[in-house]
């Protein structure tokens, strides 16, 4: 009988939890893999809701554990935590000896995950390089993880092309679209009033979706943009806002702090949550206006459930994007034109021929089947792939 192969899955936050689930869940019900998920950062943070509880109740066995994330969000907190990630992924590695170690996106729990790999010998399979986010160090980690890596699954045809012109073969790397929206595709969405029961408000005649998270290439300016924000949001008399609350970036705290302050301000009309999980986060998303912020939701997820977005500032710059994203400078002025656009007739009624980019679902199978059948013999050993001769840019 052939031996399993073992999928170590990496999960460090709430939000890549919930891209990863379908995928997750696919490989546990497949025969010939074994499921190896190890939990860090956020999930077991009782500050960001101990959302590994969350993990079990959806019926996953977690096998290890990495605490790493310590209170402190400055540099210097964060790259202590990068250092016990490291220490902490290494020993598992050498327990569980897995034969390909899975991880999705660019957070700094994975550039912790992903080096212990690399030292280890052991194959990486990353989900979602290739993207660019200029606002935003995620870039970087992205971009070497994707190096670290032999097996990549890419959003879109570009994002391909640009893992590709990093010096990685074609024949790994696959454009396989956004797993986020095998979630649209495969869950069932919470009523409107179900919802509304769920989060503790009503939305109203007009409601927004806020989700922001500090620009961490603008070290110290976490309040300034954020503040142009929650100014611009007073003026908009009868309006629901649900706020969820950034990741543990650098300074994330101070966002947090401004939220509470804003809702203790505002309660008959807003409302924060810690964590909403996939479903109640996808459900609002369905039934809002808009999503304001810099979250990649917007730009990911938005579009595929006809939902506008206010990408406010430099966050996202460079991600592919539908006609539904409406890009603003982070200043009063921009986001107010932007709002007014976003709640205009004309705009509202050109969402429903939105076309997303990133794909239509059907992401985990996709990923799963490579995952079963790609050879592993000798995979640690890459070479560089250089670009065609009418590849190369002058």
């Amino acid at each position: 009988m052939t031996a399993k192969r073992k999928i170590c899955v990496v999960t460090g936050s709430r939000a890549e939890y919930g891209l990863l689930y379908w995928i997750i869940r696919d490989i546990q019900d497949t025969e010939s893999l074994e499921l190896q998920l190890v939990v860090t950062g956020m999930h077991l943070s009782p500050e960001f809701g101990s959302t590994y509880r969350q993990i079990e109740d959806d019926g996953f066995r977690i096998v290890r554990k990495v605490d790493m994330l310590l209170s402190s969000d400055t540099p210097s907190g964060i790259a202590k935590s990068m250092g016990l990630g490291i220490s902490g992924f290494g020993e598992i590695y050498e327990e569980l000896e897995p034969d390909i170690v899975l991880m999705l996106g660019d957070r700094f729990e994975l550039l912790a995950a992903a080096s212990a790999a690399l030292v280890a010998a052991l194959p990486i399979a990353h989900i979602h390089g290739g993207e660019v986010t200029q606002g935003a160090f995620d870039e970087a980690i992205r971009h070497s993880i994707s190096k670290m890596s032999h097996l990549h699954f890419t959003s879109t045809e570009v994002y391909r092309r640009r893992v590709i012109q990093l010096g990685e073969h074609p024949d790994r790397v696959f454009n396989v679209g956004a797993p986020g929206l095998d979630n649209i595709q495969r869950l069932k969405l919470l009523s409107r009033s179900k919802l509304e029961e769920s989060i503790g408000m009503e939305l109203g005649s007009r409601s927004l979706l806020v989700t922001w998270h500090p620009v961490t290439l603008e070290p110290r300016r976490a309040r300034e943009g954020f503040e142009a924000l929650l100014d611009v949001l007073n003026g908009f008399e009868d309006m629901r806002i649900l706020f969820t609350k950034a990741n543990a970036d650098t300074e994330g705290s101070v966002a947090n702090q401004m939220i509470d302050e804003y809702v203790a301000e505002h309660t008959d009309s807003t409302i924060a949550h810690t964590s909403l999980g996939q479903l109640r986060y996808l459900s609002a998303l369905k039934y809002v206006d808009g999503v304001v912020g810099n979250s990649s939701s917007g730009i990911i997820e938005a579009p595929s459930l006809a939902t506008a977005t206010v990408n406010i500032g430099d966050r996202q710059r460079g991600r592919v994007r539908a006609r539904s994203i409406i890009d603003c400078e982070p200043t009063e002025t921009s986001i107010t034109n932007a709002l007014h656009k976003l709640f205009s007739a004309e705009f509202q009624s050109s969402l429903k021929n939105v076309v997303n980019p990133h794909g239509i679902g059907n992401v985990a199978g996709k990923i799963v089947d490579v995952l079963c059948t790609h050879p592993l013999t000798n995979i640690v050993k890459k070479s560089f792939y250089d670009l065609p001769d009418e590849d190369k840019l002058n």
